[in-house]
């Protein structure tokens, strides 16, 4: 009997720890599995039923927030909201119960939901109060700027947004002021109730020219014509080929190694100089002959000092590559070397890569890493995690800067960047840039590009200005002539409201509380 009862216990242990072990399995080793899986839709439920936190901009605009569903039929109890609709859609992104999460609302999902491990912690103390656990992101982006950006990007005779992108950024720590991406589309379309509603809008999106639903501030690259010459100059005051000293002669047409094709300037014109001459004019043939000194070698290995053909390191998902080549695209191709050496060819650039080329030169040739995050929050505001400044790239010394510095000065008062300068007297630095992109008798297709920063003197904002186009407006103009007012409305508002804030005397300091017992306040503390 005894041993019976002994087997009988045994077997019962042994289903016992077996069911212990299944369960742990299925609730901690196969948690994130079963939690992704599409059949499983209690999570997402359970999501949807309670309050979601806030994202908000720098200036304390709400981007996003969760609002109570009324509707005495409705299977969910929250739905989202963007109060900005398209202005930060592809920074927010969205949150919908059939099509998940896109941009922070994916990235910080589990901030905003609560479900972080120090916000759980932080909830065992009100295990039954019921207490709303969820948190907030605020940014480093700036509602104003945005606004202004989106409202620059308009062509001024038709009142329509043109395609393209605005970056601006703070050069010393890598925080995103503005980042404007047209087209752009409305969260709110997305978060609809019907999900069949919500699969004919994003159905609409993928289809829509230019992908709306893709930011081109960060997503996608573009040849970047002219601006690239401030790569080029970089790594050719890296490496000893040019200095301030060197001159070139003034010609039209320059025949590069392994080809009887010449390269010609922006429109044939004759162009040479000082390499000061030669940059803020933008001659062609210099910087193709500085590509074609430095070699394969050295000329890859300089830009992948610059970051290209690495993800840019942004807090936001889905960032691309800018790409340039590798040495053995060029061995045999020193005409494709050449080319590349002033932007044309095989070079493609993400519009924030080049705010943060822009941002390197005024940051002394340091090259911060991009970040739109500020600071997460729990409900009560305390503080979860406040992003830290990086440095992602050092390519090239702070001499190499400096030059660089004067240069792009040079561009803005007596070159092609005129339309960069500011007012109040504000000296900005500058490169701009024409990506021709059609071949000869094709239809004209091109980008206009603006980077740079200002003050040059002691630089606080970097800013790159992409427009892209095939009508006759963009494909005949310079990124000077279209880019550049663009990134002078942006500035100019920026060191606007921050003359206006120094003007602004600061709001009286509350009343400190009291600290003897009054009327209404017993010497305990309490209420009488």
């Amino acid at each position: 009997m005894n041993a019976r009862i002994r087997r009988l216990a045994v077997g019962m242990l042994v289903c016992y720890l077996a069911l212990f072990v299944q369960l742990n399995v299925l609730q901690v080793g196969r948690e994130e599995e079963l939690s992704s899986d599409p059949r499983n839709d209690r999570q997402t439920i359970r999501d949807f039923n309670r309050p979601r936190g806030e994202i908000l901009s720098a200036d304390g605009v709400v981007l996003a927030f969760s609002e109570p569903v009324t509707s005495p039929n409705a299977e969910l109890e929250y739905q989202r909201v963007y109060p900005t609709g398209a202005l930060f859609g592809n920074i927010t992104g969205y949150h919908t119960f059939n099509f998940g999460s896109t941009q922070l609302e994916r990235v910080h999902s589990d901030v905003l939901a609560g479900t972080t491990s120090a916000q759980q912690l932080k909830a065992l103390s009100n295990l039954f109060s019921g207490q709303d656990v969820s948190g907030s992101v605020v940014l480093t982006m700036r509602a104003d700027v945005q606004m202004v950006a989106r409202e620059a990007l308009k062509d001024p005779r038709t009142g329509l947004e043109r395609e393209g992108s605005v970056v601006v950024m703070d050069p010393r720590t890598g925080a995103v002021i503005a980042m404007y991406s047209s087209p752009p589309y409305d969260p709110n379309l997305v978060v609809v109730p019907s999900s069949q509603e919500a699969a004919d809008v994003l159905e609409f999106l993928n289809n829509f020219p230019g992908k709306p639903l893709l930011a081109n501030t960060y997503q996608e690259r573009y040849m970047p014509g002219s601006s690239f010459k401030v790569i080029t100059t970089g790594i050719a005051l890296e490496n000893g080929v040019v200095s301030l000293d060197r001159a070139w002669p003034s010609e039209r047409e320059w025949v590069p190694p392994q080809t009887t094709d010449p390269i010609q300037n922006y429109g044939g014109s004759s162009c040479g100089g000082s390499l000061v001459e030669v940059f803020f004019r933008s001659c062609n043939i210099p910087f193709a002959q500085m590509a074609v000194e430095l070699g394969p070698e050295r000329m890859v290995a300089g830009t992948k000092a610059w970051g290209i053909g690495e993800r840019i390191p942004i807090d936001l998902p889905g960032s691309v590559a800018s790409s340039f080549g590798e040495v053995e695209d060029f061995t045999d191709q020193l005409p494709l070397l050449a080319i590349g050496g002033f932007g044309q060819g095989n070079d493609v650039m993400v519009p924030l890569h080049m705010a943060m080329v822009a941002a390197t030169v005024a940051n002394g040739g340091v090259m911060m890493a991009p970040h739109v995050v500020d600071v997460t929050r729990y409900h009560d505001d305390t503080v979860l995690e406040r992003t830290r400044p990086q440095v992602w790239k050092t390519p090239i010394s702070p001499s190499t800067a400096a030059t660089l510095n004067t240069l792009m000065v040079g561009v803005v008062n007596r070159g092609t960047g005129r339309t960069m300068q500011l007012d109040g007297g504000i000296q900005a630095a500058a490169k701009t840039g024409t990506a021709q992109l059609n071949n000869t008798g094709e239809e004209e297709r091109s980008h206009a590009w603006i980077i740079g920063f200002a003050p040059a003197e002691a630089p606080r904002y970097a800013i790159a200005v992409m427009l892209k186009g095939t009508n006759a407006e963009i494909s005949a103009s310079t990124g000077g002539q279209l880019a550049g007012p663009i990134a002078k409305t942006v500035l100019d508002h920026l060191f606007r409201t921050e003359a206006l804030a120094a003007a602004t005397p600061p709001a009286p300091a509350a009343p400190a509380a009291p600290t003897e017992p009054t009327e209404s306040t017993s010497s305990a503390g309490g209420t009488p």
